[in-house]
């Protein structure tokens, strides 16, 4: 039975050059100009999106893979996105806009104060991607890089120090009574004194309260670590899990037990599985390019390395092809994850080139072995999941015209005809649309 779900667009490659090696490059825009996000952010919001994450990694990775994450644009230039969002408030009226911030790159009573800022300035529709990268901790200070858990240890410190910090207004400090000649009550105010194992700081935040609740926070991850910590804090969890039923239901399981285990309700977060879909005007078309993705040729596969390397911060480019993979190669700061996702079920003993063959091979997405297919066949997918109780899909890509009505033109008509996808929103900002159903 259709019903509506949430939906986001996941900005892959950040505020960095969006159309770089395809075709759409040759619109000319600008990427370092707002033109081109505000014009895709109006897009979605017209969709009835509910929000854009902006991915981000403040860091160009270990001296030994610059040139890799530089070279074909998988790891950056990225500029801030933080600095981006306000251009995207002034395109949109109702969209949430998710920049992407790492604990180890702000200081609490900094990032409490801005982020408060942007939520009054947005009309509350910002929301904050946390992240727990470890690999950029030496452009923010000389102190030993946290290992994988550590680094979320350290991000809950700094997001409860965040959020006493907003929350060091107590209800009636904010007079602003013209009669008394009182704007705020000091003596309503919390003298914050924080002093844990990462911050030091005292407050009160000298920003207003919110009148429509905090940002939202949205967290990756699928470790346990991760998971536990998007129970505990996050409004919304941005899911990679294969999306067969028992692998979606025992996700979301794992997600709720740690919410009920924080004190909070399941329904409390959103679960947004990450999905990168090629729609296609037939299903014969659809037969096609899976056909020709059976057997990559070595071109197809160095390209894919390339971005795995990025992403891997590892060059896999220099690695024999017909040679096992060796997890050893991979420094403790990189995801577990991105590793597991690489190697598959394949095993250690699986030659590279079976990993890359892996990524490279597309499916159908009318028998569930991939996501090419026709906008009714993922509506079918988007659908199906709805009958596991999802709460909805992360679509994911660059931020360019070209891609977006590539993937939306034929999508979104068919999505509302069966009522998955908006068509009002909530007044009150991102929380508000998040909370709506």
């Amino acid at each position: 039975m259709s019903r509506l779900q949430h939906f986001g667009w996941f900005l892959a490659r950040g505020f960095g050059p969006q159309g770089w090696g395809y075709p759409s490059w040759e619109w000319d825009y600008d990427w370092t100009r707002p033109d081109v996000y505000q014009e895709a952010a109006r897009t979605l919001e017209q969709a009835g999106f509910d929000l854009v994450i902006i991915e981000d990694a403040p860091s160009l990775g270990s001296p030994e893979t610059i040139d890799l994450r530089v070279r074909h644009a998988f790891g950056g230039p990225k500029h801030d996105p933080l600095l981006l969002a306000p251009y995207l408030f002034q395109a949109t009226r109702h969209l949430g806009v998710v920049p992407t911030v790492n604990p180890a790159a702000v200081l609490p009573y900094t990032a409490a104060r801005q982020f408060a800022t942007l939520q009054h300035l947005s009309g509350h529709r910002l929301g904050l991607n946390v992240v727990t990268d470890t690999g950029s901790a030496r452009h923010f200070s000389d102190a030993p890089q946290l290992g994988h858990d550590e680094a979320y240890d350290r991000a809950e410190e700094w997001l409860a120090g965040v959020r006493s910090l907003w929350r060091s207004w107590d209800e009636g400090a904010l007079v602003a009574d013209r009669g008394s000649d009182v704007y705020a009550d000091g003596t309503r105010m919390r003298a914050v004194r924080h002093r844990g194992d990462h911050f030091a700081f005292d407050g009160p935040l000298n920003a207003l309260p919110f009148e429509h609740g905090e940002p939202a926070i949205v967290s990756p991850g699928g470790s346990g670590r991760g998971l536990a910590f998007a129970g505990a804090n996050s409004d919304v969890q941005l899911a990679l899990a294969p999306l067969t039923e028992q692998s979606v239901r025992a996700y979301r399981s794992r997600i709720h037990e740690a919410a009920v285990g924080a004190g909070r309700r399941p329904d409390d977060i959103k679960i947004l599985f990450a999905i990168q879909p090629v729609l296609t005007g037939s299903a014969e078309e659809a037969d096609r390019i899976v056909a020709a993705s059976a057997d990559p040729d070595d071109t197809v596969l160095l390209q894919i390395a390339r971005k795995q390397s990025s992403d891997l911060e590892t060059d896999l480019t220099a690695l024999d092809l017909d040679r096992p993979l060796d997890p050893s190669i991979f420094g403790g700061h990189v995801s577990r994850g991105s590793i597991q996702r690489l190697i598959g079920d394949r095993g250690e003993d699986a030659p590279l080139r079976a990993h890359l063959a892996a990524l490279a091979r597309a499916g159908r997405i009318s028998d569930r072995s991939g996501f090419v297919g026709t906008a009714e066949e993922f509506a079918d997918l988007i659908e199906e999941l709805g009958d596991w109780g999802n709460d909805g899909v992360l679509l994911w890509g660059d931020f360019h015209p070209v891609t977006l009505h590539r993937t939306l033109d034929e999508l979104v008509p068919v999505l509302r005809r069966r009522g998955i996808l908006r068509r009002e929103f909530a007044d009150g900002g991102l929380q508000a649309n998040l909370r709506s159903f």
